[in-house]
């Protein structure tokens, strides 16, 4: 009886123990008597910076990592609010411009004289949509001595894209040639991010944002899905 006692209040003890523990506040603190008596150690779960009922803008720009002929830059503006810690919306207009890259040209000329196969490309001009965010990991990295904050951030959404291209010149010889056709396609959008943080207002964030529409295809009748991809950075500023 006395055996079965013991092990009853060790089970509770343990209990006890581990219960605070799991519950333990993101706002509890552990202090360490070797520390600085200033600084303080914070638990992982703990946020430094809310985002929560909070707006932000973000501007900034980046490079096209799609299509194999064309060089292309974008310019970046994002508005969006947080209704919680996890969850939010945002809108995004890009600003692209490209043109054929050495690839492209290689091809023009792989014949000799200007002779060689006419290459088939889209150049993006500009696409605008509206996401759902979900941001559910939060990091902190500590760097030369400084702890950086840090949020990852995706976003999935519906957008519409304006491209043109030289289709013209598959279609109607070489009496087309430089024709360019314009052309607005609506599809799928999504983002993945990183946001550091810099204080309270202002940040730095990096995105990988695409674009997922159907367009006609050329060499065969139907038409099927294009991708556009954009890899960014832009400073935000949070309200």
């Amino acid at each position: 009886m006395r055996m079965k006692s013991k092990v009853l209040a060790s089970l509770v003890l343990f209990s006890l123990t581990f219960t605070t523990n799991l519950f333990a506040s993101e706002k509890d603190i552990y202090e360490f008597s070797w520390l600085d008596p200033d600084k303080e150690v914070f638990v992982l779960q703990n946020r430094k910076f809310r985002k929560a009922n909070h707006a932000h803008i973000n501007v900034g720009g980046g490079i096209t990592t799609s299509g194999a002929f064309v060089d292309s830059t974008a310019i970046q503006g994002r508005a969006g609010y947080f209704f919680t810690e996890d969850y939010g919306f945002e809108i995004l207009y890009s600003k692209n411009s490209g043109k054929e890259n050495e690839t492209a040209k290689g091809v023009r000329n792989s014949g000799g004289g200007g002779t060689g196969t006419t290459p088939f490309r889209r150049i993006v001009d500009s696409y605008m949509g509206a996401m759902f965010l979900w941001s559910p990991f939060y990091s902190k990295i500590n760097t030369f001595n400084k702890i950086v904050y840090m949020d990852w951030i995706f976003g999935l959404g519906y957008a519409q894209l304006k491209e043109k291209n030289n289709k013209l010149r598959f279609t109607q010889g070489q009496t087309a040639e430089g024709i360019e056709t314009e052309e607005t396609h609506s599809g799928i959008m999504w983002s993945a991010g990183l946001k550091f943080y810099i204080n309270e207002s202002f940040s730095v964030r990096t995105d990988l944002t695409a674009v997922h529409y159907s367009a006609d295809n050329i060499s065969t009748s139907g038409s099927s899905y294009k991708s556009n991809f954009d890899a960014t950075a832009s400073i935000g500023y949070t309200f």
